[in-house]
């Protein structure tokens, strides 16, 4: 359900020993669905614990890709970019990937994969709320331009709510309040990850559709501040939704597959295997065991851990396949 592959300026349709992510290596590893979720600000010294939002480094990044001035210290201006980018490769794709927009589409998907196609769904995100610069009524520009997934906030806290590596470590604002009754009348899914503790409570006490976290740990195997507790685990199921187990060190404590499929056995004990999903945080500027085309080896590995075919079909793609299908505009 996460990679920030978008953010670092390179050609997604072709082959790459850069980074994690690219469509040749995405159908070589079997891939029907991936997000690509956009960060649009990061702090300088980012960490897990406490991060102000008085600085900037994404400025930068785009400074030395040669982004368009509108991308430059906007927010909103570089989410809409990265979509402008997506969309460039979907067309340039041969019919290989495909943009998620609606139910619709990921019915067609699915129907292309189950008659032998490789065609990848996309699944464009917003890493925070950042994009929205304070104004609700952005968020219609970003949903017209692609975007079906946001989550409140990403390192630093934001005008919809707190971070869980932030300074207040809030929970959703008036803005936040009406920013989920917003996004779920849009048919936009709701990503927790990075959220603090107060707003992934509020969200999922109100939440009327299911909600996901794209990329996280659980405390009871990895235990950090950026992991999920069980409480927060059994949250995000209440709703319907899916906690995407990420593969790197500070989600799994370990460095391989089967530190994943670790977390993954932890967390289908706490809410079933229909609540349980994937989520990298591919060319998140961490440490993974492998790229996005060794995907089989989670599944090895979860064999090993003695899950069944039937549950790990659900946590490799049916579970995110089922959310969207429910939360998508028709």
């Amino acid at each position: 359900m996460h990679a920030d592959s978008l953010l670092w300026g390179r050609n997604l349709l072709k082959s790459s020993h850069e980074g994690h992510v690219d469509l040749p290596r995405l159908q070589q590893g079997n891939v029907a669905i991936q997000g690509f979720t956009v960060f649009t600000t990061v702090p300088r010294g980012i960490n897990i614990e406490r991060n102000e939002d008085k600085t900037d480094l994404v400025p930068y990044i785009g400074i030395l890709q040669g982004w368009p001035f509108r991308a430059i210290g906007s927010p909103k201006g570089v989410a809409l970019y990265q979509a402008e980018r997506m969309r460039r490769f979907v067309e340039k794709s041969n019919g290989q990937l495909m943009l998620l927009r609606t139910r619709g589409d990921v019915a067609r998907l699915l129907q292309q994969r189950q008659a032998g196609s490789h065609v990848v769904g996309a699944l464009l995100g917003s890493e925070g709320a950042q994009p929205l610069e304070g104004d609700i009524s952005n968020l219609g520009l970003l949903y017209d331009a692609g975007f079906r997934m946001m989550a409140p906030s990403h390192f630093t806290d934001t005008a919809v709510g707190g971070s869980a590596a932030g300074v207040n470590k809030g929970g959703l604002t008036p803005l936040g309040h009406e920013w989920v009754r917003q996004m779920e009348a849009r048919g936009m899914l709701i990503d927790l990850a990075h959220a603090s503790a107060d707003t992934l409570r509020e969200v999922t006490s109100i939440a009327t559709m299911p909600v996901v976290v794209s990329h996280t740990g659980v405390k009871r195997v990895c235990n950090n501040s950026r992991n999920l507790s069980d409480e927060q685990l059994r949250a995000v199921a209440s709703t319907g939704g899916v906690v995407g187990v990420g593969y790197w060190d500070v989600a799994s404590c370990g460095t391989d597959a089967a530190s994943i499929a670790k977390t993954v056995r932890y967390t289908i004990g706490v809410v079933g295997a229909e609540h349980v999903g994937l989520g990298s945080d591919f060319d998140g500027a961490v440490t993974e065991p492998f790229d996005s085309s060794g995907m089989a080896l989670i599944t090895e590995a979860l064999l090993q851990q003695g899950i069944s075919e039937h549950d790990i079909r659900l946590v490799m793609g049916e579970n995110v396949a089922r959310v969207l299908l429910q939360v998508l505009p028709q």
